[in-house]
């Protein structure tokens, strides 16, 4: 059984009233355990209301979502689907309850009612996997972005979730923090995390297995990040803009060098040219031998 499962999800804001707005039009995935995947798309595609169907913070006006087999519109359902998923969002300042970063990991464990023992024992964990333990005793708000969303982060993790989703939790760092909350979240995925990264960076999304690209609150695309960059006329359309790499590779291919269409990163590229000259150099000196 795949870990969620959305079936022509449907929400509309202010439903049954003039000021009615569809943020979801029947969108159906699934998505399996231990996936790492990239949701992207314009403003207004729909990312975020998506992100909070997840663990039932918004309901569907129509369709149904499934965690670990639960209907998110159980009432009884509703605290074990949020034990399974947690959210981390753009703001680390809004996530942060506490004035010691040690009490604010445990905030989640301690409301789940654990032995203080076990609260210790998870605190501790949670704090070591996102490279934040030598910060245990320090105030949050002396803390960098990045540092703070490491925090918000272990405090989910201190739950045991299943699933993750940040909900464009790169947004308001810095390039150094954004580096910092990527490697963590490569880090919990390699270790059976399943990650579900809401962004609009495209840069971002090209490290994730699986890239869906929402338009309009449909599903507009969904693959390979590679295959998704090689759509470059729709992503244009959709006025998303390509990653530097592949956008140089598009641009090389316009210009009349034979570059192949999937190209991801530098490594790639870089490649792709070398294999070429060598081609062009190899072809310049059969002809010299000939004459």
């Amino acid at each position: 059984m795949a870990l969620i499962e959305i079936q022509n999800l449907h929400h509309t804001y202010h439903a049954g009233t003039p000021e009615a707005v569809v943020a979801l039009d029947g969108i159906s995935l699934t998505i399996e355990r231990g996936e790492f995947v990239a949701i992207v798309g314009g403003n207004g595609s729909g990312k975020s209301t998506l992100a909070k169907h997840l663990n039932a913070l918004l309901l569907p006006t129509e369709g149904e979502v499934r965690v670990d087999g639960l209907d998110t519109r159980e009432p009884a359902s509703t605290w074990e689907v949020r034990q399974r998923v947690g959210m981390v969002f753009q703001n680390p300042d809004n996530q942060l309850v506490a004035t010691v970063v040690e009490e604010d990991v445990a905030f989640g464990p301690e409301n789940l009612g654990l032995p203080s023992r076990e609260i210790v024992e998870r605190v501790e964990e949670s704090l070591r996997v996102v490279g934040m333990l030598d910060y245990r005793r320090h105030q949050p708000h002396l803390l960098s972005g990045g540092q703070k969303q490491r925090v918000a982060i272990a405090g989910i993790l201190a739950m045991r979730p299943q699933c993750l989703v940040l909900d464009e939790a790169t947004t308001m760092l810095d390039p150094l923090g954004q580096r910092e909350v990527m490697e963590t979240i490569h880090t919990l995925n390699r270790e059976g995390v399943t990650v579900i990264h809401i962004t609009h960076a495209m840069e971002e999304a090209a490290q994730c297995p699986r890239m869906i690209v929402l338009s309009s609150g449909r599903v507009a695309m969904d693959g390979l990040p590679v295959d998704v960059f090689s759509r470059a006329d729709d992503l244009h359309r959709l006025r998303l803009v390509l990653p530097p790499i592949p956008a140089l590779a598009s641009q090389l291919r316009r210009d009349g060098l034979p570059v192949p269409e999937r190209i991801l990163d530098a490594d790639d590229l870089a490649s792709a040219i070398a294999s070429l000259a060598t081609e062009r150099v190899g072809h310049g000196r059969v002809g010299n031998g000939a004459d």
